[in-house]
């Protein structure tokens, strides 16, 4: 059944999908009662009158094809899964991402959701040669060209800022006729776009830095990494923080831009 939270009763805003890949942990249900919260807390425009619809991706829940016209806009949220597999609701998602490009519908990718969308459209995506990223990483933003009219309202952006990740994989290709915005020393392809209308960010700009620590934890606790490391982790997050304003600003100019505009 899809979740639906309404920003207010009336509908005077947008509509916009998230397509969940992982299912909700048990410190997330705990603390913000779910995914969807944590997005639209980070997303969404409280008394603009937006409604979000989840759709657990993870567990083959897509929007049916006639339902695709209803909404302004998706989300594509991270996983623990690699974008590359060919498990069948991955494969879904991915014919899901080619009907939204051909329709030219707005689609935003948070890290297996920014990968996904590169495979999807032709790219290719796989192991990060340097392994785990995790923590606060500092990324180049790529001069953009006027034609970029989606961060307009962003005016002057940033030549450098700091956002949240955790990730193992990594985009290896961008599609063809994709433009890389954001790269860093750790990772090439850090944001891209095609076109006006998909975005991918391998970063969590939706991460708060508790919710990064109960994911270090969890990996930690699996052995998926090393006491070192997730120590490491730890002191960064003491002294440095992700540029979250800017990137919830840059995401949401991208998933609300006025279309008459583009």
């Amino acid at each position: 059944m899809v979740a639906i939270a309404k920003a207010a009763a009336a509908r005077k805003g947008g509509r916009f999908a998230l397509l969940m890949a992982a299912h909700d942990s048990e410190y997330v249900i705990k603390k913000y009662g779910g995914y969807l919260n944590v997005f639209l807390a980070a997303f969404g425009d409280a008394g603009a009158g937006e409604t979000w619809d989840l759709y657990r991706a993870v567990d083959g829940e897509l929007p049916a094809p006639e339902d695709v016209c209803l909404y302004d806009g998706f989300v594509i949220s991270g996983s623990p899964n690699d974008a590359y597999a060919d498990d069948e609701w991955i494969l879904q998602l991915c014919e899901l991402v080619r009907d939204l490009h051909a329709r030219r519908k707005r689609v935003l990718g948070v890290c297996f959701g920014h990968q996904v969308i590169c495979r999807a459209l032709g790219g290719r995506v796989g192991k990060a040669s340097g392994g785990w990223d995790i923590g606060i990483r500092e990324v180049a933003i790529a001069q953009l060209p006027r034609q970029c009219r989606f961060l307009d309202a962003l005016r002057d952006l940033p030549p450098r800022a700091m956002i949240t990740e955790i990730h193992q994989d990594e985009v290896w290709e961008v599609p063809a006729g994709a433009e890389v915005l954001a790269s860093s020393d750790k990772t090439g392809v850090e944001m891209f776009r095609v076109g006006e209308h998909m975005l991918g960010v391998q970063g969590h700009p939706e991460y708060t830095n508790d919710i990064l620590l109960s994911l270090v934890n969890r990996l930690l606790a699996a052995g998926s990494i090393t006491v070192p490391f997730a120590e490491a982790v730890k002191r960064q997050l003491e002294s440095t923080g992700p540029d979250r304003e800017f990137w919830l600003k840059l995401c949401k100019s991208f998933l609300k831009a006025d279309e008459r505009s583009i």
